[in-house]
C-alpha cells in the first residue's frame, strides 16, 4: 500500500525530515486561502508517476494562474487516474539532488540503505553510481554516515545527509514500512537539504500491528473505489467503457510498463494489480497461485473487461500451480457462450526460463479456449488491443 505525496510529506515532517510550507488543495478555491507565499508548485496528488511529463506539476506565480491551473491538472488523467487533492507547496531552488532511500531486502531479509549522488537514476543502468549499506545489526548512526561516506559526501553536508538517513529508517522501522523513498533530496546553495519528493510503501501485513495505518487503509481503498472519480473517468474515456484491458503481473515496474504499452497503442489499460503481494483484503497470508485465482475472477467480475492480460516476468512462487490456476480458469469457463456470458479473452505473456514448465502446461490448453499464449510483450499487448475491439468476437491465432 503506497501513501500519496502530502500524506508522506506529513510522516516526513513529523518525523523530523526538513520538507517545504505546502498545503492541501481539495479544490481550486482554496488558493484564494493559500497560507504559503508564491512562487507555489501545485502537484497533482496520484498513485501514477511521471507527474511532470504528463502535466501534473505547474509552477505559478499568482493566484489566477493558481485556479487556472488547479483546475486544469484537477481534470487530468494520469495514467488513468484523476486526483481528489492536489499540493501546494513553496518553490525550491536547488543546486544540487540526491536519491535516498531505505527498503526492505526480502533476499537477506534485512532493510538496506541506499544512496546516488543524482537523482531520477535509470534502474537498469544504475551501476556503480548507487551505492548501497545492508544494516546487518542493530541499526546506529554509523550505518548512515557509512552510506554517505561512499556517495562521496564530506563535512556538513555528509551529515546533513546522513541525519535524514537516519530519519528516514526510524520511520521505516515504527510503521513496519517496505519502502521509505527521498527522490530527489535537493541541497541549495547553502548546503540545506530538503525533500522535495518522496514514497512510503506499507507492508500490507503490518497494518493490523497499527490501528492508524488500518484507518489509513480503509481511506485508501474507500478513494479507489470513489464513484465521482469512476464517472470522470467513464467520461473522458467517451462514456463507452466496453473493450478495457485488465492488467495481472508480478512486479510493479513490468505492470508499468505494460499499462503504458497499453496505452500508446490506444488500448484501455484498467485495474493493473501487483501479483507478487496480497491485497488490502486479504486478512491472512496467501500464495502466488490464490492472488493470481483472485485477480482472475475480479477482473471477471467486471464487466467492461474485454481482454485480461498476464505478464510474468523472471521467476514467481511455484510457476507449474500458477499455470495450472490459469488452465482451471479456463476449464471453467470455457463452455460459456462469449455472446451470451461475459467471459474476457486471456493474453498471456511468460517470460525466463524457470516459467518454460508453466509455458509447456498452458500451450496444451491453448488450442481449445479463448487463450492467447505470447512471449514477446509487445505482440502480446498488440493481441489484447485487438481482442479488445467491441466488435472482436473470433479468436486471434498467433503464429
Amino acid at each position: 500500500m503506497d501513501l500519496l505525496e502530502y500524506q508522506v510529506k506529513e510522516w516526513f515532517g513529523s518525523i523530523g525530515i526538513p520538507v517545504l510550507p505546502s498545503q492541501r488543495i481539495d479544490h481550486p478555491t482554496d488558493l484564494k486561502r493559500l497560507k504559503i507565499r508564491y512562487p507555489v508548485v501545485l502537484k497533482s496528488q496520484v498513485y501514477a508517476g511521471e507527474r511532470i511529463h504528463a502535466g501534473g506539476v505547474r509552477i505559478v506565480e499568482t493566484t489566477i494562474d493558481a485556479i487556472a491551473a488547479a483546475q486544469t491538472i484537477f481534470n487530468l488523467p494520469i495514467w488513468g487516474e484523476l486526483p481528489e487533492v492536489l499540493l501546494a507547496e513553496t518553490k525550491y531552488d536547488s543546486k544540487q539532488e540526491f536519491y535516498l532511500a531505505v527498503v526492505l531486502d526480502t533476499a537477506v531479509c534485512r532493510p538496506v540503505l541506499l544512496g546516488c549522488k543524482e537523482a531520477n537514476i535509470d534502474w537498469e543502468s544504475a551501476g556503480e553510481k548507487l551505492q548501497y549499506v545492508v544494516v546487518e545489526q542493530e541499526f546506529s548512526p554509523f550505518y548512515a554516515r557509512r552510506l554517505a561516506l561512499k556517495m562521496g559526501l564530506q563535512g556538513a553536508l555528509m551529515q546533513s545527509v546522513s541525519n535524514v538517513v537516519e530519519k528516514m529508517y526510524e520511520l521505516f522501522i515504527q510503521k513496519d514500512l517496505d519502502l521509505v523513498e527521498i527522490n530527489p533530496l535537493a541541497v541549495n546553495a547553502a548546503n540545506e537539504v530538503m525533500a522535495l519528493n518522496g514514497k512510503v510503501s506499507i507492508n500490507e501485513r503490518a497494518i493490523g500491528r497499527h490501528p492508524e495505518l488500518a484507518e489509513l487503509a480503509a481511506k485508501i481503498s474507500h478513494r479507489h473505489s470513489n464513484h465521482k472519480n469512476h464517472s470522470k473517468l467513464k467520461e473522458l474515456n467517451g462514456g463507452d467503457t466496453v473493450g478495457k484491458i485488465g492488467i495481472l503481473g508480478n512486479g510493479a515496474g513490468s505492470i508499468m510498463a505494460t499499462f503504458d504499452l497499453v496505452a500508446s497503442l490506444g488500448g484501455k489499460p484498467s485495474h493493473p494489480l501487483n501479483l507478487r503481494h496480497g491485497l488490502l483484503t486479504d486478512t491472512s497470508p496467501t500464495s502466488f497461485g490464490d492472488r493470481l485465482n483472485k485477480g482472475l475472477n475480479l477482473l471477471t467480475a467486471d464487466k467492461s473487461i474485454q481482454v485480461i492480460l498476464i505478464n510474468l516476468l523472471g521467476s514467481i512462487p511455484q510457476a507449474e500451480a500458477a499455470a495450472q490456476v490459469i488452465a482451471k480458469f479456463i476449464q471453467d469457463h470455457h463452455h460459456h457462450n462469449r455472446r451470451e456470458s461475459h467471459i474476457p479473452y486471456l493474453v498471456v505473456r511468460l517470460a525466463g526460463s524457470e516459467l518454460n514448465v508453466a509455458q509447456d502446461l498452458l500451450a496444451s490448453v491453448e488450442n481449445q479456449s479463448e487463450l492467447v499464449l505470447v512471449e514477446d510483450l509487445d505482440e502480446a499487448v498488440a493481441q489484447a488491443v485487438r481482442l479488445a475491439k467491441p466488435a472482436t468476437y473470433q479468436r486471434v491465432k498467433v503464429k
